[in-house]
């Protein structure tokens, strides 16, 4: 006959004590930092559309709920920390980190719920990031555009300019005037071709189609630029000729869409095509690695918070939650000068997009091994 495990039943009766702790806290946190961000900026650019643009208040309210999901994803990493804070802060008040260590229990073993538990969060933030975040910003910018702003849909894509290059050398350039996003028409169409860093031929055509899955230029002239005296030569004129390009007219027409509205497979296309047109990328990867980085803030917070709240000393939620707004400025103020670095090149934007969660899990696993031998 198997024996019944007390140990076991009582460490994880521990672990479900120490989760409800912190559930209060963070359900709390959500709210507060929510009405934060809520009254120190969205609710202004809410009130300015009423009284001075005379926007409807059923288009305000569309708006306000199209962006509540990226306010969310930023309140609950913020929120992990209140609650880690407020939540070791109330056991190490009421001396019950003590007893537990005084029964062998590591401050590791004492955290590890809240690890678990973090780690979830983390989890689900990163959904929220990548299934609502990107559909509630296009239809935030759409109700902006055509029912704020009163502008059409674009009918045109105009002046597109493509880059190719090979080696870090220029090999063509090309550019198109207008496209209309309809008929898939380009016109007045510009091709310059490179041969070792030299201007060598170009093809101009009035207009240009997207045919069965191909560019045709239509209506046009190759000239050739000679060397000495950087003469033009007229090679031959052409009804119609093939245009190798790379790209479909709807990943033209989207070049110019707004990372935050992009999912992460949208992502890596657009940096495909950035790749494609020899355009810089770094905005593009530091949107990427950030919408990954932002999310496991929450583990990074949860582990920083339980290490500062078990400190022996008491403190109530509003020193909480005021000591978790100054932390969260100082994190957000190191990925904001980070992020300008990576966006600019200086840094890798892998580097630069997790720096401040390096920084502070460091300082978190520094505070945590401290605490262990506390106490």
């Amino acid at each position: 006959m198997k024996s019944f495990n007390f140990s076991n039943l009582k460490m994880r009766a521990l672990d479900r004590f120490i989760l409800n702790e912190l559930k209060g806290p963070f359900f709390f946190g959500i709210v507060a930092f929510t009405i934060i961000l809520v009254a120190g900026g969205l609710l202004f650019q809410m009130a300015d559309l009423i009284i001075q643009k005379g926007v409807s208040i059923g288009v305000v309210m569309r708006l306000f709920l199209y962006y509540m999901p990226r306010l969310v994803v930023f309140t609950i990493p913020m929120s992990c920390l209140l609650a880690a804070l407020l939540g070791f802060g109330k056991l190490s008040s009421n001396s019950e980190i003590v007893a537990l260590k005084s029964v062998g229990l590591s401050f590791q073993r004492i955290v590890r719920p809240v690890v678990a538990a973090a780690f979830f969060v983390s989890i689900c933030a990163i959904f929220i990031n990548e299934s609502l975040v990107p559909v509630s910003e296009r239809a935030a910018a759409n109700v902006m555009k055509y029912e704020v702003l009163r502008e059409s849909a674009p009918i045109f894509t105009s002046k597109v300019f493509l880059k190719e290059e090979s080696g870090g050398s220029i090999k063509r350039v090309i550019y198109i005037d207008r496209m209309d996003n309809a008929t898939k028409e380009m016109s007045d169409v510009v091709v310059e071709e490179f041969e070792e860093g030299r201007l060598a031929r170009v093809t101009t055509a009035r207009s240009g189609r997207w045919i069965s899955g191909s560019w045709w230029l239509e209506d046009g002239a190759v000239y050739e630029i000679k060397d000495p005296g950087k003469e033009v030569a007229l090679l031959f004129k052409f009804n119609r000729q093939a245009l190798t390009l790379n790209m479909n007219p709807d990943e033209i027409s989207s070049s110019s869409a707004s990372p935050d509205e992009m999912t992460i497979p949208e992502l890596l296309a657009a940096i495909r095509l950035r790749g494609k047109t020899g355009e810089p990328d770094g905005e593009l990867w530091m949107a990427l690695h950030l919408r990954l980085s932002v999310p496991w803030a929450c583990l990074v917070f949860a582990i920083l918070g339980a290490a500062l709240g078990s400190r022996p000393q008491r403190s109530s939620s509003g020193v909480g939650l005021g000591f978790s707004v100054i932390i969260i400025f100082v994190y957000y103020v190191i990925m904001s000068f980070s992020r300008a670095l990576g966006e600019s090149g200086a840094l890798p934007p892998p580097v630069a997009a997790w720096t401040a969660n390096l920084v502070f899990l460091s300082i978190g696993l520094y505070l945590c091994s401290r605490a262990n031998r506390l106490g």
